[in-house]
């Protein structure tokens, strides 16, 4: 049984951390192809990734340790979150004590957090215009993503996730209460969010259309590298609690050897997945920043009518 759960450990983790780039690389192929491009290959997330790593990193002046150091501890809490949450194996694996479901939502507070401290100890006003930017919208994601993962534990009367995941897989009536409806709704709004998608938040050469890459505007070469790749494997962690909490907790495997079937199904998801996210993207325009504020607003209502329907409410 130990071997098992070492075997399933380390699949997980290593599916999690080393295909992390290629949904993004897939999303922006599908995007270039529906607007009559032909687009990066599938692959470029990995290609910049190595690129950056090879480049020199440049320190700015004046710049302390967080700036230095905060992009690594940021890869070791993301990693972490992928050993405590199902989103590739739906039993227990080890390090899953470590944290619930509030556990969970607490490093994601926590790694937001660190992440916008190491980018104001660079000292750049363009960096602290991001910081405001960010911070100003995070009290409401931040509480958003945390009245979800306590709520949703209410269904179960517990927070561990697994258990949750092996409830909502053996009752799909509870998937169609109004309760769980809302939480889906809340936590599908934050996904877009959390991971930067239009119509909240535009990547590129358009500064007032960032809001987390502009946390990023002073980091180079291998740091910048690592920042990515965690923001990548945060987008994978959040979209797989979407997919196996809310949308299809169904199709996953826990007995050996059949849990490596899990891997496919997974990709498979995430493809469901990538088409939803590719349509939104292609047929919205990007709202205005102020209206950032009205659309987390919106998805923090959903989730304290959740937290009602499923406690107040019976």
């Amino acid at each position: 049984m130990g071997a098992i759960t070492l075997i399933e450990t380390l699949m997980q983790y290593f599916f999690v951390v080393l295909t992390a780039p290629l949904y993004t690389g897939i999303l922006e192929k599908l995007k270039a192809m529906v607007e009559s491009r032909k687009g990066p290959s599938i692959f470029q997330p990995y290609y910049d990734l190595w690129k950056l790593s090879r480049k020199i990193t440049v320190i700015p002046a004046g710049s302390g340790i967080f700036f230095r150091y905060i992009p690594y501890v940021l890869f070791g809490i993301y990693s972490l979150i992928a050993l405590i949450i199902p989103v590739v194996i739906p039993v227990p694996i080890y390090f899953t004590a470590s944290a619930d479901f509030l556990g969970g939502a607490i490093l994601f507070s926590l790694a937001a957090f660190m992440k916008a401290a190491a980018a104001m100890n660079s000292g750049s006003n363009y960096v602290a215009l991001g910081v405001s930017r960010s911070m100003s919208f995070n009290f409401l994601s931040e509480g958003t993503l945390i009245t979800v993962f306590i709520a949703v534990s209410l269904l179960t009367a517990t927070n561990n996730p697994y258990i949750t995941n092996a409830f909502l897989a053996s009752h799909p009536l509870a998937n169609l209460s109004l309760a769980h409806i809302f939480s889906t709704l809340a936590f599908f709004m934050l996904f877009f969010y959390e991971t930067g998608k239009i119509p909240l938040e535009s990547s590129g050469v358009q500064e007032l259309g960032m809001i987390d890459e502009g946390l990023n505007y002073e980091y180079s070469g291998k740091l910048l590298a690592i920042n990515k790749w965690s923001s990548y494997i945060k987008q994978y962690l959040l979209g797989s609690v979407l997919l196996n909490v809310f949308l299809f907790p169904w199709g996953l495997f826990s007995t050996y050897p059949y849990f490596f079937i899990d891997v496919p199904v997974m990709m498979a998801k995430w493809l469901l997945l990538i088409l939803i996210v590719l349509v939104v993207e292609t047929t919205l325009a990007k709202l205005r920043l102020f209206r950032v504020m009205d659309y987390l607003a919106t998805a923090f209502t959903f989730s304290i009518l959740f937290l009602i329907f499923a406690e107040v409410i019976p």
